[in-house]
């Protein structure tokens, strides 16, 4: 299985590490960025999926 991935939100730098996932929204550890709902929002900001882009190393 392919390396686990982080999504940075654009808004306020919160990061989004799918070997995490984000469990006080629901979103279990393991969870790819793929499967993550279209209405799910940063749990910082509230920026909507769409402001978060992929960290590349």
């Amino acid at each position: 299985m392919a390396e686990y991935k982080k999504y940075h939100c654009m808004e306020c730098e919160h990061i989004y590490d799918e070997a995490k996932g984000d469990p006080d929204s629901g979103i279990a550890p393991g969870t790819r960025w793929e499967d993550i709902p279209e209405n799910w929002e940063c749990p910082i900001c509230g920026a909507p999926k769409s402001f978060f882009k992929e960290l590349l190393f």
